[in-house]
């Protein structure tokens, strides 16, 4: 009878954990670093994306887009990990002082906060400091053009330091209703980050150099298009 019932939970384990690694939805392609080089066409594999800790209804695929509605407060992950990689990522905000993000080399197991671990790319409309006023004072207006910083005890070394967090040299990214492009370069423990096409930002020395890509889910709707990975060798 007990080896009965360790059978059973055995069983019902492994069938959780494989109803958890089917794919939510599917977004964006991986391409190919030698079509990536040599400029020819390249369909792509389409990426696959893990729910970690959203809702079915929290994304919409319409048409070229993705919706996020920002409810609940979590993540889905790529299915794969990613270690030396491009992310090319287009964005836009539709509510003002929005707030998401993306995080790479992540684990993808929530913290206290919800959130995994990783190197977050931030994702904030440009209201946000004003929202967020505190002692009758704004924060800094790096927080909105594209921050770099490492999270759930991931450390890095910034290139523009802004305490543990690295600023965007440049103020390039544009308000709510309109899209913004990020390219990422993560090769080795360095992120080099171009916004709205200038290298503006990037990292170095992470202590996490592998993971997976996970789009964050964080109050408030925000749309993604055009997501490409490209593995770099």
């Amino acid at each position: 009878m007990k080896r009965k019932i360790s059978m059973l939970l055995l069983l019902l384990f492994v069938a959780g954990v494989t109803m958890a690694q089917n794919p939510l939805f599917s977004f964006g392609k991986e391409l190919n670093y030698h079509n990536f080089l040599s400029g020819k066409k390249d369909k792509g594999k389409a990426i696959q994306w893990i729910q970690v800790n959203t809702e079915e209804q929290t994304w919409t695929i319409n048409g070229k887009e993705l919706k996020c509605t920002g409810h609940p407060i979590g993540v889905v992950r790529s299915a794969e990990k990613y270690e030396n990689f491009l992310l090319h990522i287009e964005w836009k905000h539709m509510e003002a002082g929005g707030n998401s993000g993306t995080f790479v080399w992540s684990s993808a197991v929530p913290g206290e906060n919800r959130l995994p671990d990783g190197i977050e790319v931030q994702m904030l409309e440009l209201d946000w400091v004003n929202q967020n006023i505190r002692n009758g004072e704004k924060p800094p207006i790096a927080y909105v053009h594209g921050e770099l910083f490492g999270v759930g005890g991931v450390e890095i070394v910034p290139d523009n330091p802004r305490g543990t967090r690295s600023k965007s040299i440049e103020n390039r990214c544009k308000g709510k209703g309109e899209w913004n492009t990020y390219d990422v370069v993560c090769v080795d423990g360095t992120i080099k980050m171009s916004v709205n096409g200038k290298f503006v930002n990037g990292i170095s020395k992470s202590s996490q150099k592998e993971g997976y890509i996970c789009l964050e889910s964080e109050g408030a709707e925000i749309h993604f298009r055009n997501i490409r990975i490209t593995r770099l060798p």
